[in-house]
């Protein structure tokens, strides 16, 4: 048996032991036959191959982890005596490093580079929060100006990386941002004024699906469900800035079928962009 067939068999009987497949005696065994005599086998838990990597890590490798560690721990302890603009910037750094690993180890995992590039986007968010809140800067537009640059971000780095669901989140976050703005720069408007505030945004949406779906299919359909929820923000407005939120059944009743009975007279259209 050549030696890459045999790699390719020892592989997948690792992947057998891994994912429970075949029970552990089993994989044991078939391991046995096909390993050749010094060659080691890989532990099939998480801990053992890291106790496997630490036990092979060089002398080098050790000072920089701990380097390391000290100054993450450095950094959180002092963090807040440290200038406005050089929190700025430490946080920034720390976004773009985990979003530019998150970017690397999604070719090996796309769960861990997934978990990395989310975690990355919510220490934008938090540490961004945490600074108005450290600065006493608690006026809402503070907040939204936050949170609109983090929209901004999500949407531009969701299309850029192919991440339809963070494409998502940042149209959401820019519908809170519109319906913070809203509830703070209006007085008690009339329910046929809240529905021309959010009905026409969700047709805009609509055309750009149309508009970008000849060059990417993804984005398109973000945009196409950005609408469809725009849809029916009045009724979750109403619901919740709204002084008198009375109607907000029957609104949402016709809304739904005015929407079905819309999709379906078009679904021709709609489905070829999103499909």
């Amino acid at each position: 048996m050549d030696q890459e067939r045999r790699k390719t068999i020892v592989k997948e009987i690792e992947h057998w032991q891994r994912t429970k497949l075949l029970p552990e005696q089993y994989c044991d065994f078939l391991l046995n036959l096909y390993l050749e005599e010094g060659e080691s086998r890989k532990p099939a838990s998480f801990a053992g191959r890291a106790a496997i990597v630490v036990k092979e890590a060089s002398a080098k490798q050790w000072l920089l982890t701990f380097g390391i560690f000290s100054l993450i721990c450095f950094i959180v302890l002092y963090f807040n005596v440290f200038h406005p603009v050089l929190q700025i910037a430490v946080s920034l750094t720390g976004v773009y490093t985990l979003l530019l690993l998150g970017q690397k180890y999604r070719r090996r995992s796309e769960s861990a580079g997934m978990g990395l590039i989310g975690a990355g986007m919510l220490l934008m968010l938090g540490a961004g929060l945490y600074m108005l809140q450290l600065h006493e800067l608690q006026a809402w537009g503070w907040k939204a100006g936050l949170l609109s640059v983090c929209a901004l971000v999500w949407v531009a780095f969701g299309i850029g990386a192919r991440i339809p669901l963070l494409h998502l989140c940042g149209w959401l976050a820019s519908f809170l941002v519109y319906a913070w703005l809203l509830a703070n720069k209006t007085d008690a408007p009339a329910w046929y004024e809240i529905q021309l505030y959010w009905v026409p945004l969700s047709f805009v949406f609509g055309w750009f699906s149309w508009f970008v779906q000849r060059w990417t299919k993804p984005a398109a359909s973000m945009l196409f469900a950005a609408g469809a929820l725009a849809w029916f923000m009045p009724e979750l407005y109403a619901a919740l800035f709204a002084d008198e939120a009375g109607g907000i059944q029957l609104q949402l009743i016709v809304k739904i079928i005015a929407g079905g009975a819309l999709l379906f007279s078009l679904r021709k259209q709609w489905i070829a962009w999103v499909a």
